[in-house]
């Protein structure tokens, strides 16, 4: 008789498994309360409702998913590496740097408004100009990081 895994182990065994096309399923499913075997095979463009039968499969023997009368729901929410720089925002799933990103660029407006008021815009760079281009620079960093995340992510 096998003893259970503790949740490292199927934490390992999962990130092994979740590649590729499964991965997408299984993105997909957490993504979608509900969803069935031509939906995955019509949103994900497989070449037959079997390979998405295939797919589902193997996430359900290993846990990720649970299937009720033809229904498929996720069952728990593993953060292996793939998704591990990904959060869930509704049924979208962004790139962490989609945040800090958003969070730089609004306090950056906010203080070039702030020292173009208050400075003007002289001949000489004070500490302020400089302290604004960092943030530009830090925005822009930030927003590169998150395209390139989202452009090799998950789905």
């Amino acid at each position: 008789m096998s003893q259970p895994m503790d949740s490292d182990e199927r934490r390992k065994v999962a990130e092994s498994q979740l590649k590729g096309n499964t991965l997408r399923v299984y993105v997909y499913v957490v993504t979608h309360k509900k969803t069935g075997v031509r939906e995955i095979q019509r949103a994900l463009r497989f070449s037959s409702s079997s390979l998405a039968q295939y797919h589902l499969a193997k996430l359900v023997d290993l846990g990720l998913i649970g299937e009720n009368g033809g229904e498929y729901f996720a069952a728990e929410q593993i953060r292996v590496d793939v998704l591990k720089d990904f959060m869930k925002f509704g049924t979208f799933i962004v790139p962490r740097f989609v945040f800090y990103a958003v969070f730089f660029t609004i306090i950056t407006t906010f203080l070039s408004t702030v020292v173009l008021v208050e400075q003007g815009i002289s001949s000489t760079p004070t500490i302020e100009f400089w302290f604004v281009g960092l943030l530009i620079v830090v925005s822009a960093l930030f927003w590169y990081e998150a395209l390139r995340a989202w452009l090799k992510g998950p789905a």
